[in-house]
């Protein structure tokens, strides 16, 4: 069964009888994994229940493809349905979850499967989009409407209201992934407990401007080739549950800007006037360090750290490999070439 997007929240909070196992998949991560266990909570409210819930990858199913109808077909020592969640899921698991729904093991276990961004046609995503006892979830990033409506419910279950110029800015402020903004609404609701209204003041004292000057110091480390402070800016952003998708896309929109304004220099423009140019405008805190990456920098060296970037974007995208710890590598890598150059 093909979910629409539309219907995904109202889906996996009320997935019906007959469902034996379901792919949630899409480029939002945090999406990915909060509609994934609020589909596996149906079944089983306590995930930490080790009776009732099993958890595989795709490593593990392609040395031992038996183990998913030998979980799904187990029983609970304790009784009650129980849920085999897997993660990281991608097409190279398409037949064995094909032949699973064709012939499912005896037993009432749910399935609930975590897949990467899967493109319409992909392997994986037909298999559960063409089978009556399967579905296919998608997670697509919130748009900024979605995100003000989703702010609005979470802050009026927490006995809060919200003016309509401080939704505004929230909902513009945070990022695409649904779980990073989950916990900005949470931060939000204990920021302003006690208060009947969240005001525009609540909303730039706990969201405002500080995740982003903290990837900018990811940034203008990496640019800079100073990998300590590279991997400590990285770490307060890991501890901070920061998007690595974010984060790789902010550190493409700058390394973007420094061939910008690298190509105005080579066309004989000043650095600073090419730097001048720049729109939105380079934060005068960051004039010094911006001014030496354009120094440091050549053409072909940017154009080789944009590659990576992206590379790196589509590898968190579309498997199931830790993005943190691509991304902090891809990073550290950006700044390695610098420093080798230098």
């Amino acid at each position: 069964m093909n979910v629409k997007s539309a219907d995904a929240d109202r889906y996996v909070a009320r997935p019906p009888a007959g469902l034996v196992a379901a792919l949630v998949y899409g480029p939002d991560q945090g999406l990915v994994r909060e509609r994934a266990e609020r589909l596996a909570k149906t079944i089983v409210p306590d995930l930490g229940d080790p009776f009732r819930i099993s958890e595989l990858d795709e490593a593990a199913l392609n040395g031992d493809p038996a183990r998913l109808s030998d979980e799904a077909s187990a029983l609970s020592m304790m009784g009650g349905r129980r849920v085999v969640r897997v993660r990281g899921a991608n097409n190279g698991l398409a037949k064995l979850f094909e032949a699973f729904l064709a012939s499912p093991p005896p037993g009432d276990a749910l399935v609930v499967v975590e897949g990467g961004d899967l493109a319409k046609g992909a392997a994986l995503r037909e298999v559960f989009e063409d089978a009556e006892n399967g579905a296919a979830i998608p997670c697509y990033a919130d748009s900024e409407a979605g995100l003000s409506e989703i702010i609005r419910s979470a802050l009026k279950a927490e006995g809060l209201a919200i003016a309509a110029e401080a939704l505004d800015l929230a909902a513009a402020s945070m990022g695409a992934d649904r779980g990073v903004s989950r916990r900005e609404i949470e931060k939000l609701a204990l920021y302003a407990h006690g208060k009947e209204r969240v005001t525009i003041e609540d909303v730039r004292a706990v969201i405002g401007d500080e995740a982003e000057a903290r990837v900018d110091e990811v940034c203008d480390a990496a640019g800079e080739g100073d990998m300590p402070k590279l991997d400590r800016a990285l770490e307060r952003l890991w501890i901070a549950d920061f998007s690595p998708i974010a984060i790789l896309r902010m550190a493409m929109s700058h390394f973007q800007r420094l061939a910008l304004a690298k190509a105005q220099v080579l066309r004989g423009e000043s650095i600073d006037a090419a730097i001048k140019r720049m729109r939105p405008p380079v934060h005068f805190q960051r004039m010094s360090s911006f001014r030496a990456q354009v120094q440091r920098w050549n053409e072909a060296a940017l154009g080789e750290a944009l590659d990576l970037l992206l590379d790196t974007e589509a590898l968190c995208k579309t498997t199931g490999v830790p993005a943190e710890a691509v991304c902090g590598r891809a990073l550290l890598n950006v700044a390695a070439r610098v420093r080798s150059r230098n």
